[in-house]
Order: C-alpha cells, then sequence, then structure tokens
C-alpha cells in the first residue's frame, strides 16, 4: 500500500472504493464509540456519498491506517477548505475500535496536519468539538490546538442543535 505519510502507530492513504467493506465494517463496530458524537457512513450508498464529497474542491479525506497491519483505524476529513487569504478548512476526525485510545488517532492527525499544512498549503485549521467529547478534545490538546470559543447550537447531530467548543491550529511561521 502506497501512503502519502507515515509516523508512530499510523499512515494516511486516501480512501478507494475498493476500502468500502472494511470501513463499513468499522463503522459498524464502532457504532457505541462514536455515539452522540459523530455520524459516520454505514452503508454503501452513504459511502459512495462520502467519496464524492472529499474529492469535491472544497473537501480531502484521509484513512488512518494501522501501519503494521494496514486495517483502517479511522479517518479524517477536511472540509470547507477556502484558499486565497484565509487559507483554511475544517476537520472531522474519528477513530475505529479497536484503534481506540491506541494513539492511533492523534498519529493520523497529526500527519494530516502535516500534509495540510504542506502539500495543500493550507495555514489554520478548526476542529469543532462537543464540549462532552473528551477524546476528542484530549487529541486536539496533544497536538497544540487552541481552545478559541464557544458556538451554541452550532451543529445539527443525532436529532438536535449541538453546542461546539471550536479549537484551531496555525502552521508554523516560515523562518
Amino acid at each position: 500500500m502506497r501512503y502519502l505519510r507515515t509516523g508512530g502507530p499510523a499512515a494516511i492513504r486516501r480512501p478507494r472504493p475498493a476500502d468500502r467493506d472494511e470501513f463499513l465494517a468499522a463503522t459498524r463496530r464502532s457504532r457505541e464509540l462514536h455515539h452522540p458524537w459523530l455520524a459516520a457512513p454505514d452503508s454503501p450508498e452513504e459511502y459512495d456519498q462520502y467519496l464524492r464529497r472529499i474529492r469535491r474542491r472544497a473537501s480531502s479525506g484521509y484513512l488512518i491506517c494501522d501501519r503494521a497491519s494496514g486495517e483502517i483505524a479511522g479517518y479524517v476529513n477536511i472540509s470547507g477548505i477556502v484558499l486565497g487569504a484565509l487559507r483554511g478548512g475544517y476537520l472531522g476526525y474519528a477513530a475505529f475500535q479497536p484503534y481506540s485510545g491506541t494513539g492511533h488517532a492523534s498519529a493520523g492527525l497529526a500527519l494530516v496536519i502535516g500534509h495540510a499544512f504542506s502539500v495543500l498549503g493550507l495555514h489554520r485549521l478548526e476542529a469543532n468539538i462537543q464540549p462532552g467529547n473528551e477524546p476528542s478534545r484530549r487529541v486536539a490538546r496533544k497536538l497544540g490546538f487552541r481552545l478559541e470559543g464557544f458556538s451554541p447550537d452550532y451543529l445539527f447531530i443525532d436529532g438536535a442543535w449541538r453546542d461546539h467548543e471550536r479549537w484551531a491550529i496555525t502552521a508554523p511561521a516560515a523562518t
């Protein structure tokens, strides 16, 4: 398998149509872990829609893989990509069971951030995290995101408008 980047226990690559069955099995296996924070694609139609969505100009998607086995350990999306003076986007990320809590999510997200700041030319990435989602908050803190604010009723998730904290990271200054 050809990876975009590797580091620690993780590697990142682009999702493909051939990943559908493995991705869907991982989503189903992790449903309880993700609820109520997110709803990952869990049907063939939703996976196909997901692939179309992350291939648009303003989006990019990545699979986090376990370096030892090549199994899908999680995924990261960058949406709402804006170039010009902002050069930023919004991050969404999740680990799959049994990789939750193993460092794969933070290692994979760090790889995606490095890719976004170098290859994609982005300067700022924002992650909007529900206040009770401590695992996602822990990953953001570990990677150097800063808490910038609070947005009440920010996103419609699991049948309700959910409050979110705004966490952001910017590219290191060029020297």
